[in-house]
């Protein structure tokens, strides 16, 4: 394995969409087309499915080094009420497209740190967004929740309105790795609000974790999970830690990289928990998601349902998803947007009634078949070609770069398909790039992502 490590650890996507941001074409793209898309794609899906709602709060109290999202930091929580009126005022434009009352199926609350936010002013959120839109029929409504200022109140007050999944972002519970990450965060809080979560009723409880952490070690992994097996989060994000320092608004050039494991030790890091994991009931998700049997994410893999976007796997899938606030990216299926990330500019642009995107892309049909392999690479770990609308140009191009890959085991070629074995599961990145055709005709002159592995 360290071999094939060594071979395969190369700068790669994670794949929450195709074609990934860095190649998004704003030469065919514009506002009117975003709108365009936006509307058809609502027209075709929102009886059917309804669409999820993405919603981007920002602000965190403190920097977290390892973090690579979008972020105000800030004390100052008089800056609240202001940012719901901007995200409500939004969601009011968007609302004036559609032809018919909105049925959201999923609602997310991601950050920055969501419970930043006073339970009262979540409310005040929630609420708004429902005085223009209807619960879809089996609606999963989420949040990300940091375990030093959830209250109970959080907890009980999302509850009341619909939310039944919080996430709790963990990392790693060892002090010299929390110390480096600025993430001071005892074991007693995390146990503290996943009890007051499964006493008040949320079926889905989850932790994230990384592992790839500057000093973090396979004991310090170890240590993590038998804590983490303590409690028993229905599901479980375990991250491989991405470290992009060159990118503005992080705090990553804090530690060198040295500091960090190297990517040989990483991988055995995920391979020790996952072994952990696998003892408890615990079953793999994709390429860093585990869940036990009765939660939504681990039923949606057993039934095929698995979907992946820009919020990274989920049980729930629909056609169209709307982004809002700073930074967020919404998915017409046909086309891509996302938010302008000044706050500044954002607020401006919502108060002149103007949707405050600032970049995106238009699939054209070849975006949208590779699309569809890559999702289903990402979500079944295999795809394949005999119908005649997953056939592309470029196809053998393709196999000709899976050959190598299937040298080493990782994928098994057919005539019509390709299926990733168990050995290649590590390297499902590397897998969906010989699919990426814009990737591959225009190589990057600049270091634009984290390492594969």
């Amino acid at each position: 394995m360290s071999n094939l490590v060594r071979k395969y650890n190369i700068p790669g996507p994670r794949y929450t969409s195709y074609p990934t941001v860095p190649y998004w074409n704003m030469e065919t793209f514009s506002g009117k087309q975003w709108k365009a898309t936006i509307k058809r794609s609502f027209f075709e899906s929102n009886a059917k499915e309804g669409i999820s709602l993405y919603i981007h709060l920002p602000f965190c109290e403190q920097m977290c080094t390892f973090c690579g999202c979008h972020k105000r930091i800030t004390k100052r929580h008089e800056v609240e009420k202001p940012y719901i009126n901007s995200i409500l005022k939004e969601w009011s434009l968007y609302c004036a497209l559609f032809e018919a009352r909105p049925k959201i199926k999923e609602l997310h609350l991601g950050g920055g740190t969501p419970t930043f936010f006073s339970a009262e002013h979540l409310k005040r959120l929630i609420n708004g967004i429902f005085r223009f839109a209807d619960k879809a029929e089996n609606y999963e409504f989420s949040f990300e929740g940091h375990p030093n200022n959830t209250t109970k109140i959080h907890l009980q007050t999302l509850f009341d309105l619909g939310f039944r999944r919080v996430s709790f972002g963990v990392q790693d519970y060892n002090d010299t790795v929390q110390k480096a990450i600025h993430r001071i965060q005892p074991f007693e809080k995390v146990r503290d609000v996943t009890e007051w979560a499964r006493e008040i009723g949320y079926t889905s409880i989850g932790h994230d974790l990384i592992f790839g952490l500057p000093h973090q070690t396979r004991e310090h992994i170890k240590d993590t999970i038998l804590k983490t097996k303590s409690l028993l989060p229905d599901r479980l994000a375990l991250y491989s830690y991405a470290h992009v320092p060159w990118l503005k608004g992080n705090g990553q050039r804090g530690y060198r990289d040295s500091d960090l494991p190297t990517a040989e030790e990483k991988r055995l890091q995920y391979e020790s928990a996952k072994e952990l994991l696998a003892q408890v009931g615990y079953h793999e998700i994709g390429m860093d998601h585990f869940a036990m049997e009765s939660d939504s994410l681990y039923i949606a893999m057993v039934t095929g349902e698995l979907h992946r976007n820009f919020m990274g796997y989920t049980a729930s899938k629909t056609q169209l998803m709307i982004g809002l606030g700073v930074s967020s990216i919404g998915d017409s299926w046909y086309s891509f947007a996302q938010n302008v990330k000044s706050l500044e500019e954002y607020e401006h642009l919502v108060a002149n009634n103007i949707i405050p995107i600032y970049r995106g892309h238009i699939l054209t049909d070849e975006d949208q078949i590779i699309r569809r392999h890559i999702l289903n690479l990402m979500c079944s770990f295999e795809t394949g070609w005999d119908a005649k609308n997953e056939k592309f140009e470029f196809l053998e191009e393709v196999i000709s770069r899976l050959r190598e890959m299937e040298k080493d085991e990782l994928v098994e070629i057919d005539v019509n398909s390709v299926r990733v074995t168990e050995k290649g599961r590590p390297f499902i990145r590397n897998i969906c790039m010989a699919f990426d055709l814009l990737l591959h005709r225009k190589a990057p002159q600049t270091r634009l992502f984290s390492m594969t592995i």
